[in-house]
């Protein structure tokens, strides 16, 4: 493919949502006659599914305390069971098992699951939840667990197998797609306005910009000049935070168990929904019945033959790194211990056997590979989703990337002219209007 010196519309990404917003936009082009997919280049210093897109566990769910999340994932949840054989989906369901602290939390879940049709089925008392979870998995054993919010949508999809299938979506409608192109800075206007794109290849003069860097963003945030630190509004108080720093990095941890996922088969056989369990049970070592902690704990984890054993994740830990360092490369120079955290496959491992006696003495399967990753979180740990330019759109999100594949047809309505009320929330404005997202009692940032 030659290099080329202008396309109308460039997407900087070839994860999840440059792809998606590609697609998308190709199709909104074509059915209001303003164009089609050849006037669309994607562009991706490494390749398709290369950065935080290539790693996620790819759970896909809609169980979140904040509204405006929730009836975002529930529509991306929709756009998954589109093509279910494209997007390499299995729509096993999600489930959320949590302690008494959360149970308020997951009681306001359900109900408003309920508002927007979202099905679901919520049960309470830990007698109650205990025979519920025994009645899918014989050998089911955690203590403290009051309520369980069975998702029945939802599940997850196979990370790259999932985005080769959408890139295949994307080059039919004629998008082009370039590997091993990076983006060095933007050439604009004196009001702001992106006449090109530059990159280590040349210069792409261009119409309309969309960036979809996932933990990359950083960069592309100081090469517009956007600003490092930013005011916050308190809703309840109307004080106001100042220098607040507009991005924060966190070691998503994850990893895979490495034993046959058919470990993992419900009471009747079938695959199972993916778990998530919160816990404020003491948490001991299946390895040496040391106490791990005495504090919140969370975990998840699904059955997988795409990674090949039981995978799942923790709760994040902020890098204790400088900012700017691990914006240049978040993956690049990091070993997987320091990505996974050195005490995780411990923690992770003990908290399956707490869970379940099927993985007690299986510490030893524990797969050391990379997993999980680096997140760059804005300071609520919710996406941006907005115009940064008149002409450049920015998909600031590499925490709950994966699952939402619906932003960017949403996005590509909103380039188009049909505003969703479901961006709105995720406007940059909400930062100094105070319009910020209520926060539960779970130990993920992102929930």
């Amino acid at each position: 493919m030659a290099f080329p010196t202008h396309s109308k519309y460039v997407i900087v990404g070839a994860g999840i949502h440059g792809l998606s917003t590609a697609y998308h936009l190709a199709l909104e082009l074509k059915a209001k006659g303003k164009g089609s997919g050849s006037d669309i280049l994607i562009l991706d210093k490494s390749g398709i599914s290369a950065g935080a897109t290539g790693i996620a566990c790819g759970v896909i769910r809609n169980n979140y305390f904040q509204p405006a999340m929730r009836e975002l994932m529930a529509h991306s949840v929709k756009v998954w069971e589109s093509d279910p054989q494209s997007y390499s989906y299995h729509p096993v369901g999600y489930m959320q098992i949590s302690c008494e602290s959360m149970h308020q939390d997951v009681a306001s879940i359900h109900k408003q699951q309920q508002a927007i049709d979202y099905q679901s089925t919520f049960i309470e008392g830990e007698k109650d939840c205990t025979n519920y979870m025994q009645n899918i998995f014989s050998d089911w054993q955690a203590q403290g667990i009051t309520s369980v919010l069975h998702e029945m949508p939802g599940g997850y999809a196979n990370n790259t197998k999932a985005m080769y299938g959408l890139a295949d979506k994307v080059e039919a409608e004629g998008v082009r797609i370039m590997s091993g192109v990076t983006v060095t800075g933007f050439k604009q206007d004196n009001q702001g306005t992106i006449l090109s794109v530059e990159t280590d290849r040349g210069e792409i003069a261009t119409d309309y910009v969309v960036i979809g860097a996932g933990p990359w963003v950083k960069q592309f945030w100081d090469m517009l000049e956007m600003p490092k630190t930013i005011s916050i509004k308190n809703p309840d108080t109307g004080k106001v935070s100042h220098n607040v720093p507009m991005w924060v990095y966190w070691s998503l941890q994850e990893g895979t168990l490495g034993v046959d996922p058919k470990l993992q088969v419900a009471n009747d056989g079938t695959m199972p929904p993916v778990i998530h369990v919160d816990s404020n049970a003491p948490l001991y070592s299946d390895f040496d019945g040391s106490l791990i902690t005495d504090e919140m704990w969370g975990i998840y984890y699904k059955p997988d033959f795409h990674f090949g054993g039981i995978q799942g994740g923790a709760a994040p830990f902020i890098v204790d790194k400088d900012a700017d360092s691990v914006a240049v490369d978040p993956y690049g120079s990091e070993s997987p211990e320091f990505i996974v955290g050195t005490d995780f496959s411990h923690m992770w491992v003990s908290a399956l056997a707490h869970c379940q006696k099927r993985f007690s003495g299986q510490m030893e399967f524990y797969k050391a590979e990379p997993s999980g990753g680096i997140g760059a979180f804005t300071p609520d740990s919710f996406p941006v989703f907005d115009k940064v330019r008149d002409n450049c759109y920015l998909i600031a999100d590499s925490n709950h990337g994966y699952k939402m594949l619906g932003v960017g047809k949403l996005v590509a309505e909103d380039i188009c002219g049909d505003t969703s009320i479901l961006l709105e929330p995720f406007r940059f404005s909400r930062y100094a209007e105070g319009k910020l997202h209520p926060v539960s009692n779970s130990p993920f940032p992102w929930s």
